[in-house]
């Protein structure tokens, strides 16, 4: 059976037909014809997410004013402030003037358009309710970046830590540790213990072949991590202790289920077949141990379960709060899956920031600990030679 996800997946071969004209593209503009060299594949184009949201509003407003798919798209292309994005427009819309769909013609640049919003294209140009998909579509996005936004803000105030703890470690050990050593030397006197063993770290640190050596190996170990994640058992590995790390583990979990209940509301009230939402929802989230279960809800809503039904058999139901499932089942007994997916999606994202906020409050006192012991390890090893740089100095 053909499936949504099918017909929307990145049409790879497809794309050298178009994408010959890139190195010399003509863009006719409102005040005139400017001609742009292009140096890249515009399918390797990502576009920023106020592009995206921004692109998204326009063409939904366009839409629902009645101007023409393509017309409205070249619209918005002039007002395109990123060149390369710009180009992904132009193209997008001379393949619609071709005769492609929407989705279709969106699909070409993977890394532009994720398979989420070309999935949900797709599923509005079956139901002819596109302009009200994007709507949902803008408030999605919004919704994703200022996620991003306060993850990225919550972890400003530690980043800035790490970085003064590293540059007051710097300071006293290349700086401040010398002129100790060098007091002790000439006077034949041995330093405290835990100073030595300061000493011999910051030689190590000092000493060129020795640094090169463990980069190297922090480099080669890097590598192979980032290989391994990428392998199957790696990533089921990490992503299973994602979530099951506690309080953040939390954290992973509700950003999910708001991702997945927020799609699947939106595309079930859009008249969008179950299996179809489910199929996205799976192709969208980044967790292998949800992917398994949407896998696995797929294949016994088609065995004839119901959705609540599905989850609590699936092998990986348990991540699926039995609160939810009830209503779920609730929704389903009264015809409102919708309705209660979006009640469930706005619950979760109010129970994400709880979530963010206190992964945060344990991050920082954690991260002040941590560094506290550092940097007073270090500073111990240097006032005990100061301590004893008296009597050194009478020897």
């Amino acid at each position: 059976m053909t499936t949504l996800l099918d017909e929307t997946q990145p049409l790879q071969d497809q794309r050298p037909a178009r994408l010959s004209r890139v190195g010399d593209q003509a863009s006719e503009l409102s005040q005139g014809t400017r001609v742009v060299q292009w140096s890249e594949h515009l399918y390797k184009v990502r576009a920023k997410s106020t592009d995206l949201i921004l692109f998204t509003t326009q063409l939904a407003v366009m839409l629902d004013s009645d101007v023409v798919l393509s017309d409205a798209l070249d619209a918005i292309a002039q007002q395109a402030g990123d060149a390369r994005f710009k180009a992904v427009i132009l193209d997008i819309s001379e393949r619609v003037k071709g005769g492609e769909t929407f989705s279709r013609a969106l699909a070409f640049y993977p890394n532009t358009f994720d398979s989420m919003f070309v999935s949900m294209v797709k599923a509005s140009e079956a139901s002819g309710r596109m302009v009200e998909m994007l709507t949902v579509l803008t408030g999605y996005l919004n919704f994703e970046a200022e996620t991003r936004k306060r993850v990225l803000g919550a972890l400003t105030y530690p980043l800035i830590m790490v970085l003064m703890a590293i540059a007051a470690t710097g300071t006293l050990m290349f700086f401040v540790l010398p002129r100790f050593m060098r007091i002790y030397e000439s006077r034949g006197a041995a330093l405290p213990k835990l100073t030595q063993v300061l000493v011999h770290v910051s030689h190590i640190i000092g000493d060129f072949e020795m640094l090169t050596g463990i980069v190297t190996t922090i480099i080669v170990l890097g590598v192979s991590l980032y290989y391994w994640a990428h392998t199957a058992a790696g990533r089921r590995m990490i992503d299973l202790a994602k979530i099951r790390t506690p309080v953040i583990g939390t954290m992973f979990v509700d950003l999910v289920i708001t991702r997945s209940m927020r799609i699947m509301a939106t595309m079930v009230n859009t008249g969008v077949r179950l299996l179809d939402a489910i199929r996205v929802i799976e192709g969208c989230v980044d967790n292998v141990c949800f992917q398994k279960l949407w896998q696995e809800v797929d294949e016994k809503i088609q065995d004839g379960y119901q959705l609540s039904e599905a989850i609590l058999l699936a092998e990986d139901g348990d991540l699926i709060a039995p609160g939810i499932i009830q209503m779920l089942r609730a929704g389903e007994r009264g015809g409102r899956l919708g309705e209660v997916c979006d009640k469930v999606s706005t619950f979760y994202e109010k129970k994400l920031e709880a979530s963010i906020r206190s992964v945060m409050t344990i991050m920082e006192p954690l991260m002040i600990t941590i560094l506290g012991a550092v940097i007073g390890t270090i500073a111990i090893a240097l006032l005990l030679p100061v301590f004893k740089v008296s009597s050194v100095m009478a020897h």
